[in-house]
């Protein structure tokens, strides 16, 4: 069963920047990956960003231009830089992988996501 390894995250003030890293400890030929928010426990899970194998990626209007989502196919890794922060984007967030890649690699279809990561949080302070 692959395991997903995160880490960055921490605690920022309002404008300030941020990445997330995250590290499946299998390797797929075709996948889909993504990051998720939750802002408290048993509030609803949000999608932030996705990307494919072939590199498409998929944004949420909330940080869109402000996150980037990327690969790093030579260390197997998932980034998510956060530019721009706000206090409302504080939330757990969470890595998670689909694979292999089938159907539409977008963050909005959380359920389509077999494997997740304990979570991180993100603290953005006004």
């Amino acid at each position: 069963q692959v395991q997903l390894v995160e880490s960055g995250g921490g605690s920022v003030q309002a404008g300030g920047t941020l990445g997330l890293s995250c590290r499946p400890t299998a390797t797929y030929k075709t996948y889909c990956m993504g990051w998720f928010r939750q802002k408290a426990p048993g509030a609803e899970r949000e999608g932030v960003a996705a990307i494919d194998s072939d590199g498409h990626t998929a944004v949420a209007d909330s940080v869109k231009g402000r996150f980037t989502i990327t690969k790093d196919s030579a260390n197997n890794a998932l980034n998510l830089q956060m530019n721009s922060l706000k206090p409302e984007d504080t939330s757990m967030y969470y890595c998670a992988i689909r694979a292999p890649l089938s159907g539409n690699c977008d963050p909005k279809y959380l359920a389509s996501f077999g494997y997740w990561d304990k979570g991180t949080q993100v603290t953005v302070s006004s």
